[in-house]
């Protein structure tokens, strides 16, 4: 197992080797393997492109954030041209329904309001956002739209799970309440676990999964 110094050592490495992020002014500390990493990066993707690169550094049990985006004065745009940027880009895509999605922005900070019916909307929609010049940070309060209901499509999931090629759906209880579907059982590996998961979400109208699974 890592020190906490050598784990500090490692992660600081793989951010200066990361060439998309300018790792001049991001500090990072090390306790008992959470890793947070402090200061400021240059625009919003930095920001999510340092999260991935912590990790995928081998040790990190958990990452902590306490990173400020500080736009320079040639990527600060007016909140109006965020605003008509934000837009333009969702109605550009394809999977998002024209409309579906409100906008705000203030200081650069971009809110999304509104109902989709499908997860992935949602997370694309915020995905979009994200990389748009001058926009600091997303903040994403799109809710999902239950479509039918959950109890009529229980059925569905089960049989959706037994598809799956490494999944034993045997071991996996389904519980539906409202619009809570709640997964508990044994998985035996990260891939199985996964699956479940995402054919839960895959569900229209499923606003939250609570994740009860446990490895054996």
């Amino acid at each position: 197992m890592k020190t906490d110094k050598q784990l500090q050592k490692d992660v600081m490495a793989e951010l200066s080797w990361e060439s998309s992020i300018n790792a001049a002014h991001i500090g990072v500390e090390v306790e008992q393997g959470v890793v947070t990493l402090s200061g400021y990066v240059d625009n919003l993707a930095q920001k999510w492109a340092a999260e991935r690169v912590v990790k995928r550094v081998g040790g990190v049990r958990a990452v902590a954030f306490d990173l400020a985006v500080r736009l320079a004065g040639a990527d600060r745009r007016t909140d109006t041209d965020v605003a008509l940027a934000v837009v333009n880009v969702l109605d550009g895509a394809s999977t998002i329904p024209k409309g579906a999605i409100q906008v705000t922005a203030e200081d650069g900070v971009a809110t999304l309001r509104g109902e989709v019916i499908w997860d992935h909307q949602r997370q694309t929609a915020e995905s979009l956002v994200r990389g748009l010049h001058g926009v600091a940070n997303v903040i994403n309060m799109v809710s999902i739209k239950p479509k039918v209901s959950l109890m009529a499509v229980r059925s569905e999931i089960e049989a959706a799970l037994k598809r799956r090629a490494h999944l034993d759906a045997q071991d996996i209880h389904i519980t539906v309440e409202g619009d809570a579907i709640t997964l508990s059982g044994k998985v035996h590996h990260w891939i199985e676990k996964n699956l479940a998961i995402h054919s839960a979400w895959s569900t229209p109208g499923v606003r939250s999964v609570i994740d009860k699974l446990v490895f054996v």
